[in-house]
């Protein structure tokens, strides 16, 4: 089995109109089908951890050069959108059912009921196999820097 990180970030999907802009009732079907989805992942035992994350508004850099007291900043960032949200991990047997699980985010309900279509992040979890030396991350940076 391996795992999966399902990342959902700001972006908007099919539908650009903010969630502020939506009505109580919309979000509250949002928020609820995430509420089934996550107790579905958590019966089936694929689901190993979730979180939502707070806004990139209270997000920190920290740079350091291991000798000195850390320089923490509010910035510069990258645009809202593509701020992590939140995330789930799923240990699954193929990353074909982390896709499923993906698609499922993806068609969370937005505005007037309407899937929302939005892009979600499917990532494999590096596990007990590396990289640990510099072949490995040799090979990792490889395959991780191609564009």
């Amino acid at each position: 089995m391996a795992r999966y990180l399902i990342g959902v970030d700001f972006s908007p999907g099919d539908d650009e109109t903010p969630m502020e802009e939506w009505t109580r009732d919309e979000v509250a079907a949002h928020l609820s089908y995430y509420e089934a989805l996550t107790r579905e992942l958590v019966a089936s035992g694929e689901l190993v951890g979730s979180t939502i994350l707070t806004g990139p508004d209270l997000a920190k850099i920290v740079r350091s050069d291991g000798r000195g007291a850390p320089v923490v900043t509010d910035g510069p960032f990258q645009e809202f959108k593509e701020w992590l949200a939140g995330f789930q991990i799923v240990e699954v047997e193929s990353e074909e059912r982390a896709v499923e699980i993906a698609a499922r985010v993806s068609a969370v309900p937005g505005r007037n009921g309407v899937p929302t279509g939005q892009p979600i992040h499917v990532r494999r979890v590096m596990d007990e196999e590396g990289p640990f030396g510099p072949d490995e991350m040799e090979d990792y940076l490889r395959h991780a820097t191609r564009a």
